[in-house]
């Protein structure tokens, strides 16, 4: 018997079309449990279809064909919950909770898909109220030492390590000292003032890293590259997929890699799976 459960977390850039370009044949070599996957733009019936055997819930945004989240599992879910609470937060398609066991303990498992933004728009906006409902749901998951993992494409940039030519964005969205300044305060001491990179102050809430602490203090490994230029072959990227875990969670990361693909050529979305191993 496997003494871990391996999650992974990808943004597939389009279901159909990741399978197209061949994200089976990363599958039969991962051997993953649970994936959470993001920009899914896809029904219900189109995922099933995409992804047969696996058991599937989802939830589509309200537009066709935008956004849209999902968990696709190899062992069973017990319980689900869609959205972000607020009547200004536009999260359809954008937080999908689900239960699990995790070596006899409950598990508690987020694909999220942030809102991209873009300064001075309604986009901005949305991305500001769907941080701000973030933020105060992660309390009550982190509850009680519980086992939580918030998974996904969170479309921030934490830390100067997290984009290669992050001096050059410091005033774009996935860039904004405000937006980053979420960050700080959600891997913050728990229960402490933090200050955050923009000069606000708030509760730390004391969710772990994980990438960040796998690797330290290094750049990246980054897991989206734009498509202008040669930024994937320059290794010109953005770590903005997360695995956001609690405390308790997070001592039990055992292993913890990106799945780039070897070349430009060879991607089946633009962005890379983050994949961690945690020990039952």
């Amino acid at each position: 018997m496997p003494d871990t459960l391996r999650i992974a977390s990808i943004n597939v850039n389009g279901i159909r079309a990741a399978v197209r370009n061949g994200m089976h044949a990363w599958l039969d070599e991962a051997d993953v449990d649970i994936m959470a996957l993001q920009e899914v733009r896809a029904t219900a019936d189109q995922l099933r279809e995409a992804l047969p055997g696996w058991e599937l819930i989802n939830d589509e945004a309200l537009a066709k064909g935008r956004a849209g989240v999902a968990i696709a599992s190899r062992v069973p879910v017990t319980e689900t919950r869609r959205g972000l609470d607020g009547d200004d937060v536009d999260a359809a398609g954008r937080w999908l909770e689900v239960e699990t066991d995790l070596g006899g303990v409950p598990l508690t498992i987020v694909s999220a898909y942030v809102h991209s933004g873009e300064v001075g728009t309604p986009k901005q906006e949305a991305k500001w109220a769907f941080l701000d409902a973030m933020e105060q749901r992660m309390p009550r998951l982190a509850a009680d030492g519980s086992l939580a993992l918030i998974t996904g494409d969170l479309n921030v940039g934490h830390r100067e390590l997290d984009i290669r030519n992050w001096k050059g964005n410091v005033k774009r969205a996935g860039f904004l000292p405000r937006e980053r300044a979420y960050f700080d305060r959600i891997f913050g001491a728990a229960g402490e003032e933090v200050t955050g990179v923009d000069g606000s102050t708030g509760t730390g809430l004391g969710w772990v890293d994980v990438g960040r602490r796998f690797h330290g203090e290094v750049d990246g490994p980054y897991t989206w590259w734009s498509s202008r230029g040669k930024a994937f072959d320059n290794d010109t990227g953005w770590r903005i997929d997360y695995h956001v875990a609690t405390p308790a969670l997070s001592e039990r990361v055992r292993g913890y890699w990106i799945g780039r693909a070897p070349s430009w050529d060879t991607r089946w979305s633009d962005h890379a799976p983050v994949v961690v191993d945690y020990a039952l």
